[in-house]
């Protein structure tokens, strides 16, 4: 993998989101990198690897190794070359399939450790998203997008009823319930705070 803009994501673990990470020589990790835009109020900051090139009094970054918005990072360290770097004069150039490949194995075992649905209740819902995209090729658009949001519509009944009685059952033990509810869910914590708020207030509406 040669190196991308935006941050590395798997489906169904999108608060996972990887990206590469830079350590300096003394082994620290650096903070953001502040741009001063022209205003003293007006500052814009990154983490972005290939800002930690040492120019205009930024860190110099010597190695990058894989991160996670978890707070993962990797074990293993790569030392950036910037004589590359500067040749290509295009992050996107750089080489950085080491870093992805570690984050890439943390997201295996974040997996494996997430619940499997029911193997008929995981069929159930692959059949229903099939039968909707097949809606496309035997109606009409119009036809096809009113059975589409009247499917919605069941479907959010379901998960009116299911959801707030999930998280009214984890509620009086909410913050020792978390960690074990994040690892099953496949989510960082605080994704799974903000999920278990999502189906509270939808039992308030």
């Amino acid at each position: 993998m040669y190196g991308q803009r935006s941050g590395w994501r798997r489906d169904g673990f999108e608060s996972h989101e990887g990206t590469v990470g830079v350590l300096l020589a003394d082994g620290s990790e650096p903070g953001p990198v502040v741009f001063d835009l022209g205003s003293s109020s007006n500052f814009h900051e990154s983490t972005s690897w290939w800002h930690y090139n040492g120019e205009f009094r930024r860190p110099t970054a010597t190695s990058m190794r894989g991160r996670c918005a978890c707070g993962w990072r990797g074990t293993k360290t790569y030392p950036i070359d910037w004589e590359r770097v500067r040749e290509d004069d295009d992050p996107d150039a750089y080489d950085i399939t080491d870093p992805y490949g570690d984050w890439a194995a943390h997201l295996d075992g974040v997996a494996e450790r997430a619940v499997a649905l029911p193997e008929d209740l995981a069929g159930l819902l692959r059949r229903v998203r099939e039968r909707l995209d097949r809606l496309w090729l035997e109606e009409d658009s119009a036809r096809a997008c009113a059975t589409m949001l009247r499917a919605c519509g069941e479907l959010e009944a379901i998960v009116t009823e299911v959801g707030p009685e999930a998280a009214r059952a984890l509620a009086g033990e909410q913050d020792e319930a978390v960690p074990a509810v994040a690892e099953a869910l496949g989510m960082t914590e605080k994704a799974a705070r903000s999920r278990l708020r999502h189906y509270e207030h939808l039992a308030w509406r």
